[in-house]
């Protein structure tokens, strides 16, 4: 019985409230701790996208070895992807030079090559899936390139179109909460996830700059470290709170 147990569960959490609480907080982690690397101890955007990347690798490696659902080792994962998405996006879109719109879509097309290529050879993208090393490495690529892409989206939402933070800020939520909409109507589910998860990222990039960037320029100056110390407690409670269960996938 155990064992048919444990087979139906997944390696990720189920997707509740508090798990898209968790997740704007930690994209928004993303944000101020990838700027606090790579311009508050000035180490550039490649030096702290490599930095990043080590991370990711063994955080992302021990999730996947991992037998089951770990609640920190998946959160950890997960502000992992998106310290890195945070540098490399910064680093395609600042040090190449391609700017934030040719980053977007160069992300976009990347993102969607994988989901493609995912489906193509599992046939479902669902997360509710994720319960093996093969469908991991989609996931967690998928993640990745999402999470750099939301912060290309933010950046091009809050400097390019003028909106600002706060602006860009409240253009993510309200697309969030048409997603919300949908979730009523009969629409994939998976689609809605998927969406959901991209539009988190730039929001919670566009809630990181306004946290800890200087008042001219629009920000609250609160500073990348305060305000990663603060973001990291408040995941750390979280966690420790909310309820954090294994998702479940066909047995």
């Amino acid at each position: 019985m155990n064992g048919a147990v444990e087979s139906s569960l997944s390696k990720v959490p189920a997707v509740t409230l508090g798990f898209w609480i968790i997740k704007v907080a930690a994209t928004t982690l993303g944000e101020t701790g990838g700027d606090a690397v790579t311009m508050t101890l000035g180490l550039g955007y490649l030096v702290g996208t490599a930095i990043f990347a080590m991370i990711l690798v063994a955080v992302v490696g021990a999730q996947t070895a991992a037998k089951r659902f770990h609640p920190f080792l998946y959160w950890a994962a997960i502000i992992a992807t998106t310290m890195a998405g945070t540098t490399l996006a910064d680093f395609f879109d600042r040090s190449l030079g391609i700017g934030y719109v040719g980053g977007s879509l160069l992300l976009f097309v990347f993102l969607m090559a994988t989901l493609g290529i995912w489906y193509g050879s599992l046939g479902s993208v669902s997360v509710d899936t994720v319960a093996t090393p093969r469908v991991e490495a989609f996931y967690w690529a998928t993640i990745m390139f999402s999470q750099t892409l939301g912060t290309a989206l933010g950046d091009w939402m809050a400097d390019t179109t003028g909106l600002g933070y706060e602006g860009g800020a409240l253009v993510f939520a309200a697309a969030l909460g048409v997603v919300v909409v949908y979730f009523y109507t009969g629409v994939s589910r998976t689609l809605l996830f998927w969406a959901a998860f991209i539009l988190t990222r730039p929001l919670g990039a566009t809630v990181g700059d306004l946290l800890d960037k200087p008042v001219t320029a629009g920000g609250l100056a609160l500073g990348r470290f305060s305000a990663s110390a603060v973001l990291v407690a408040f995941i750390v409670a979280c966690i420790v709170l909310l309820p954090q269960r294994s998702g479940r996938h066909p047995a």
